[in-house]
């Protein structure tokens, strides 16, 4: 990493010493976008950057709103907390270019129709934004990320107002992040798991540009408008730079093991472990030993869930209703559960859960959230247990009210 930093470091001291170049007549400005990559959840979405390219002046660089450093102290802290800082670095485009093509992910690029004053504008603005007390900003997956920025840079300097085409209506942040992450179902479940109500709003045609493939998208369709009389398009040729080449390894053999299996598999069990506390009359600690388990896994994560709700500056999270089932009180009541004087406290909580998750899943349809379909089953395990729970302790009860009752307490003694 320190290599790798050191690295971007010489390559700004070169454009810092190119900064005050006037860019020729033949200068090019693009847009670059990157396809996805496997190999790193960050890089499923895409990327994209902006290349300014003059011939005259041996100027190749391309400008890349994407660096992040993750051995910085407590970095997942920070990352969670939506407090994650990212930077704009430069480098040659031969490295942009190798880096991809390591990858073997696809690249365009989109040459800019910009008359010449407005590339030298475009030019300094970046040279100015990539400085060392310029060039972090907050990083922010939905609002101002690795695409947006670019965008909002083309479109302060385009000479006009550029105007996209209209896209898909209807469509949510959800979507488009469902769009990139069906190859990778655990993936896209964790991201609805902590995702709330808020990324379920349909979105207009920039606020969907936080997907380097729609902002590429909009970009070959848009316009700029300069007045009643004057507009042009804003892209003036593309090109591909590199074909994605397909991999060997099949995206199926992922989702074998996907989440709806999962949670019908662990609903299998738990029925199961139903059965043997019922055969059993409680006279084994499997059940406990098995709410143990599942409630401090749900707990677990509840207590992300949690986090992210109520101390995150990522947007979207809060409201969220995949709380009510995977929620911190799961965890808390796992560890009570083997405390004997909270015995009356564990039975209230059972009672509350099983009331809490029978209205869940009633109506669950009507849940202003798009939760995924994994949410049934996986909730209806906690559900049967908190249930089953409340079920004994009403037996229990009513078998010892029959032991002590007067007209069994006669029969005992043969009256």
């Amino acid at each position: 990493m320190k290599k790798y930093f050191f690295t971007i470091i010489l390559i700004a001291l070169s454009v810092f010493a190119n900064a005050q170049i006037q860019l020729s007549d033949s200068a090019k400005i693009s847009l670059m976008t990157c396809g996805p990559w496997s190999g790193a959840v960050y890089a499923f979405y895409g990327h994209t950057a902006l290349r300014v390219q003059d011939d005259s002046t041996h100027i190749d660089t391309v400008f890349n709103y994407g660096f992040f450093d993750p051995s910085q102290p407590n970095f997942m802290y920070h990352f969670v907390r939506g407090e994650t800082d990212y930077i704009l670095g430069t480098t040659s485009f031969e490295d942009f270019i190798r880096e991809y093509a390591y990858k073997k992910v696809a690249v365009y690029e989109q040459e800019l129709n910009l008359e010449q004053a407005e590339k030298q504008q475009l030019w300094e603005a970046l040279y100015i934004n990539q400085l060392p007390e310029n060039r972090g900003y907050r990083y922010n997956y939905f609002y101002d990320n690795c695409a947006t920025r670019p965008r909002d840079m083309v479109e302060k300097f385009a000479g006009g107002k550029v105007v996209y085409p209209p896209t898909k209506e209807g469509q949510t942040y959800r979507d488009l992040l469902h769009e990139c992450l069906n190859p990778y179902p655990w993936n896209k479940f964790g991201i609805d798991l902590v995702i709330g109500a808020g990324a379920d709003r349909p979105i207009d045609v920039r606020e969907k540009m936080f997907i380097p493939s729609y902002l590429m998208d909009s970009f070959e369709g848009a316009t700029v408008v300069k007045n009643d009389s004057v507009s042009y398009p804003l892209v003036k040729n593309t090109y591909t730079v590199l074909e994605a080449v397909s991999e060997s390894d099949d995206n199926s053999e992922r989702s074998l093991f996907s989440p709806i299996i999962a949670a019908f598999a662990l609903l299998l069990i738990t029925i199961l472990v139903c059965i043997v506390q019922y055969v059993k009359w409680n006279k084994t600690e499997l059940p406990k030993i098995y709410d143990t388990i599942l409630f401090g896994v749900y707990g677990l994560g509840g207590t992300v869930i949690f986090f992210l709700m109520f101390f995150s500056e990522h947007p979207a999270t809060n409201p969220n209703w995949n709380f009510v089932w995977a929620n911190i009180f799961a965890l808390i009541f796992a560890v009570l559960f083997w405390v004997k004087s909270f015995k009356n406290v564990v039975n209230i909580y059972h009672f509350i859960n099983f009331a809490l998750l029978t209205l869940f899943l009633l109506l669950w349809w009507l849940i202003p959230q798009q939760l995924p379909l994994a949410t049934i089953p996986f909730s209806m395990s906690l559900w049967l247990r908190s249930g089953m729970n409340v079920f004994m302790l009403t037996k229990r009860k009513q078998t010892n009210k029959r032991y002590v009752s007067s007209r069994y307490m006669k029969a005992g003694w043969g009256q």
